[in-house]
This record gives C-alpha cells, sequence and structure tokens, in this order.
C-alpha cells in the first residue's frame, strides 16, 4: 500500500473487496453531509431522483481533491493519484472495489457520464504537484479546463443536458468563478508556494513577488487587480446566455448563481482591490450570500427562504468538490420528483 494512505482517513482506503451497491450508496452520502456543514442545507432542496448522484459525484470530487492536496508529499500523491485512477478504470470495465466507484458506478450508467469528465480532473490535481507558476493568462485558462469545467460538465450529466453548446457555456462560469477564487485569495496561496496570477501580467503592471509576500498593496498591483477582476467579469458575461437554453425555472436558478459568483469579485472591488490585507476579512468573502434554488422550493418552502434572505445560504468559492456544491443550482433542480 503506498505510504501516502497514511496522511488521509482510513476509510478513504481502496479494500480489498468491494461493498454491496447500499454500503457504497451510504459511504458517498456519509461523506458528503460530514464534510461540509452547508451540503446538508443544499441538499434538502435536491430532486430525491437526483441527491444519490451528487453524493456519488461529489464523494468522487472529495477524496481526488484531498489525495492531491491533503498528502503533504508530491511523490506519493501522484502515487495515489494513479492508483485512484485505477479504480475509475475498473468502475468503467464493471470491477471496481472502493465503495465511491461502485456507487459512482450506477450514476455513470444512469446519466451516461464519460470517463474524461473524472479523469480531467486528476490531471488538474497531478498538475498542482509540480506547477506552482503560470506564465500566461492562457495557461491559467488551461489550468481551469481541468481544474474547473470538468464538474460543470458532470453536474449538466447529472440534470440531463450533455450538449457541447450548454458544456462550453457551463465551462465560461467555472473558470470565472475559479478565477474570482484565485483573485481573492492571492495572498494564501502565495503562503502555499502558488502564484496563480500570469506572470506576464506581473511583468506588464510592474509587481513582484516580493510584493505580495510583504503584502505591499502598490498602486501597481491594485490597477493589476482590477484589471484581472475585470477580466473574470467578462467570463461571467459569456456564460450567461445559458440562462435562456434552459426552461424558466433553471433559468432564475442559473442567474441567482451566477450573480453569486459576481459578488465575489464585487466584494473585491469593495475593498479598492486590495486582496492582500483583508485576511480577517476572507471569512465573509469565502461564503457569498445567495438565495439557492427558490424556483425550485416547495410554496411553504420558498416562505422560508423569503424570510431568510439572502443571508439564507450560502456558496463558498470553488474547489472542484465545492463548486460542485455551489453547482447544485444548475439545470435539473426545479423538478421536484
Amino acid at each position: 500500500m503506498p505510504l501516502g494512505w497514511n496522511a488521509l482517513p482510513e476509510s478513504y482506503r481502496i479494500p480489498a473487496t468491494a461493498p454491496s451497491l447500499d454500503e457504497a450508496r451510504a459511504y458517498c452520502e456519509r461523506l458528503a453531509n460530514t464534510h461540509y456543514e452547508n451540503f446538508s442545507v443544499a441538499t434538502w432542496f435536491l430532486p430525491k431522483r437526483l441527491r444519490q448522484h451528487f453524493y456519488n459525484v461529489y464523494a468522487y470530487c472529495r477524496i481526488s481533491d484531498d489525495l492531491g492536496d491533503e498528502v503533504g508529499n508530491p511523490q506519493q500523491s501522484l502515487e495515489l493519484l494513479d492508483q485512484w485512477e485505477l479504480e475509475l478504470d475498473a468502475c468503467y470495465a464493471g470491477s471496481p472495489k472502493h465503495p465511491v466507484f461502485v456507487a459512482l458506478a450506477e450514476t455513470v450508467a444512469q446519466c451516461g457520464i464519460p470517463r474524461h469528465e473524472f479523469s480531467g480532473l486528476l490531471i488538474a490535481f497531478r498538475q498542482d504537484q509540480t506547477i506552482t507558476r503560470f506564465e500566461t493568462f492562457n495557461d491559467v485558462l488551461a489550468y481551469c479546463r481541468y481544474s474547473a469545467n470538468p464538474v460543470g460538465h458532470l453536474v449538466l450529466y447529472l440534470c440531463g443536458y450533455s450538449d457541447a453548446e450548454r458544456q462550453q457555456l457551463s465551462d465560461y462560469t467555472c473558470t470565472a468563478l475559479q478565477l474570482a477564487n484565485f483573485w481573492q485569495d492571492v495572498f494564501v496561496d502565495y503562503g502555499k508556494g502558488r502564484i496563480y496570477l500570469p506572470l506576464e501580467d506581473l511583468r506588464r503592471f510592474g509587481v513582484t513577488g516580493e510584493d505580495i509576500a510583504q503584502r505591499r498593496a502598490t498602486p501597481q498591483f491594485l490597477a493589476m487587480m482590477k484589471f484581472e477582476v475585470e477580466r473574470a467579469r467578462e467570463w461571467f458575461t459569456r456564460g450567461l446566455p445559458l440562462i435562456k437554453m434552459v426552461n424558466r425555472e433553471l433559468a432564475i436558478d442559473l442567474e441567482l448563481f451566477s450573480r453569486g459568483g459576481q459578488e465575489i469579485l464585487r466584494a473585491i472591488e469593495r475593498h479598492g482591490f486590495d486582496v492582500l490585507r483583508w485576511i480577517k476579512e476572507q471569512s465573509s468573502l469565502n461564503n457569498i450570500p445567495v438565495v439557492m434554488l427558490t424556483s425550485s422550493l416547495e410554496d411553504s418552502d420558498r416562505q422560508k427562504a423569503d424570510q431568510l434572505g439572502a443571508q439564507g445560504f450560502f456558496i463558498k468559492p470553488p474547489t472542484p468538490e465545492t463548486l460542485l456544491q455551489a453547482l447544485q443550482n444548475l439545470p435539473g433542480f426545479s423538478a421536484r420528483n
């Protein structure tokens, strides 16, 4: 057994024998409902027929992300990700052992999800072990292609959408969310040895890595962040046509979701684009308030949501698994059947 498993919960390990389908379903549900306090709130509004599928996909995203981020040894993480992908192969071959993949096999079969939508995320997690800088904005976009966009595709598949046009529009929104997360976490990511701001932009605006390390919000840095925020807004705008490609109820949900993501950018703007000195305020930025799924609720539930107002439900900026969590109000949730 690779040493990296010792750094993770014992329940993550691949068992010698496969659990039953019921046991696998329960494993995914338990992981989803215990890992994030607002996951159970979000799933309260899901159509019952989709809930287990979201548990299954969430569990895959959760463990995949932890294999990349929580081991503490890049080489060991790469080994675990390779082993995890072998289980993904077994899932599609009909012989998985890990409970996530036993449950996921049912989701794959019922929703027609191709393998590459899952394996794409693993590409990003492997990149995280070796790549800490991005020379150009196109390089950042290439990373988002694997770190964020597959999750949007997975959600669309779960909700019955598989066409390329909707996937492309979803990509714009998912990438925009990833960019917004990068821009608000510049100092935090630097502390982890990573810079997601394109190096070409740092040079263009006259910003250095030392400026970030010393939390020097120079006029040059603020001008650069204003530029990056506007660029992320453009990507949100590109994704908006998806609203017109779904039914009215789903359009309302999607619009609220997009507005929630853009609130991250507005928060950065309200702070004068200084993302280096607001660490004590990050908790408020990491839980952007939006009303979730109000168009999908029963009348009594909608009244509760109205009473709670915009403070009632929260979306967290996207890691792959929290992006999935937030994207639960994309197409498919207005039908409560």
